[in-house]
């Protein structure tokens, strides 16, 4: 299925207007030239032109059409272009999750076909045609690739809160410098966590599995009052639910076997400075209903203790999970949630993250390679542009620790100082296969996207098909069973897959 995109330009109104049968104009000579099954039309010119428009070409050509209205404040402005462009595709996927794009480069501002060119050459793998009196419409070939992450400027509304977000925040602590960003979602938080940061209050981090919950809270200890006090991490998942009580808060000798020694817990450990507790709603609940007491005494009893001790501690606590799911499923206390959520946020996930994906990339590789400079042998390890472009398209469920992991995988294998789209391809290939609830048990109390999906999971087989044959595609047809090498190309092609 070939869906044509196009921007209605002034070329198009003027051979509807004149009706001239000489000068079709570049979309419907595009139609005329080769064969789509739909047509969908990006418009920033009136409605009532829009309309009129779409009902001539209606009448000249088969072809559905359908039109959407673009608000531009200018018809060069490379941002709303790109927003508006991307917000179309996005709902033709959805629609025709398996069609074959093509961008008309002709119809338009010079700029509106930069970001067909921008967008067919990275994020959405596109055919390009253009149309000239000249030549009539051809196909358009592009001899090189390119590798870019649009960066979108903060509009008025989002600078607005983001300011008012920051009045009153002291100077930016060194602390959060480690934290790479550049997205105003990012910004926002980087700002809310400084301002929590010299409030002696209670933290919980929210977030998906390697967002950079432990990083943040790191830099809240190191931007507070208590950063040349002890900052303790613990990880609440990895404690046998037997020994929480002893971990946390300490125990005496002889208090249960093997207690042949009095130890201090992470409680008293943390005395003066910060303790972080990753995961945890992972804590069994009669650990949290001691928890919760330690919290609102500020004392902690070891095991076999009957003495109490007083502490001065600040607690951050980290999850993956959706504590109030958890306190409607009667696994996480409610009162233990408002204790500890006083301050609290709210990390985004890294496909939420526009424009970080590139910085994040350049700053992980160069932390690699300064790290392995020393090993015998060791190059310097460049990205090439395919493989760049691989990195971009893909949807990153583990975040910036899968990015980080994957990267250092790929610097590994590459045998010379290129990292290639193999390299990217096998180190993807190896990280864990989502489960299949996860694909097949979704809950439909909220809504799914069908087309996301399927892409994500033929997307996940080609890499590993690559991966698997070392790029030979008529062997990774095969496996597949996709039939054919050409077949397999338009797949690789309509999923970004290198």
């Amino acid at each position: 299925m070939a869906i044509l995109l196009a921007w209605l330009g002034n070329a198009d109104l003027r051979a509807a207007e004149a009706g001239d049968s000489d000068d079709l104009g570049p979309i419907l000579g595009a139609l005329k030239t080769f064969t789509f099954d739909a047509l969908h039309l990006l418009s920033d010119h009136g409605a009532q032109k829009t309309r009129a428009y779409a009902q001539w070409l209606g009448g000249l050509s088969s072809v559905p059409v359908t039109s959407h209205q673009a608000k531009l404040t200018s018809p060069t402005s490379f941002e709303e272009i790109f927003r508006a462009a991307v917000g179309v595709i996005e709902e033709v996927k959805r629609a025709s999750p398996f069609g074959d794009l093509v961008f008309h480069l002709s119809p338009g501002t010079p700029a509106m076909a930069a970001i067909w060119l921008l967008l067919a050459k990275t994020r959405y793998p596109a055919k390009l045609i253009e149309s000239s009196r000249e030549h009539g419409v051809k196909e358009v070939s592009i001899p090189f690739e390119l590798s870019a992450e649009f960066v979108p400027v903060a509009d008025k509304q989002a600078d607005e809160a983001l300011t008012r977000l920051m009045m009153g925040v002291p100077p930016e602590s060194p602390a959060f410098t480690a934290i790479v960003h550049r997205c105003a979602a990012m910004k926002r938080t980087v700002a809310m966590a400084h301002r929590l940061a010299v409030r002696d209050v209670p933290v919980l981090i929210q977030g998906e599995s390697g967002t950079g919950k432990e990083l943040f809270a790191r830099a809240i200890h190191q931007a507070s009052p208590r950063n040349a006090k002890p900052f303790v991490a613990v990880n609440c998942g990895a404690i046998p639910q037997e020994l929480v009580d002893a971990e946390l808060f300490g125990h005496e000798k002889g208090a249960f076997t093997g207690a042949t020694a009095a130890r201090a817990g992470y409680f008293e450990s943390a005395d003066g400075g910060t303790l972080f507790l990753d995961e945890i709603g992972e804590l069994p609940l009669a650990s949290q209903v001691r928890l919760l007491r330690v919290l609102q005494e500020r004392e902690v009893t070891r095991v076999g203790a009957t003495r109490a001790k007083p502490i001065d501690i600040r607690v951050i606590a980290a999850t993956n999970r959706v504590l109030p799911d958890e306190i409607r499923e009667g696994r996480f206390r409610e009162d233990l949630f408002h204790r500890l959520a006083v301050g609290v946020l709210l990390l985004p996930p890294l496909r939420q993250r526009e424009g970080d994906l590139n910085i994040l990339i350049d700053s992980m590789l160069a932390s690699i390679n300064a790290e392995a400079a020393s090993q015998p042998g060791y190059k310097h390890k460049k990205l090439d542009v395919s493989a760049r472009n691989l990195l971009i398209q893909h949807s990153w469920p583990g975040n910036v620790r899968e990015l980080h992991n994957t990267l250092l995988r790929a610097s590994i294998w590459a045998v010379g100082d290129k990292i290639t789209t193999q390299d990217v391809a096998e180190s993807l290939a190896v990280t864990v296969a989502p489960k299949a609830d996860t694909i097949l048990g979704r809950p439909l109390d909220q809504a799914i996207s069908l087309p996301d999906i399927i892409g994500d999971v033929a997307r996940h087989y080609l890499e590993r098909a690559i991966a698997q044959t070392h790029g030979n595609k008529s062997e990774a047809a095969r496996i597949l069973g996709i039939g054919s090498y050409q077949t397999l190309s338009n797949w690789l092609q309509k999923y970004g897959v290198g």
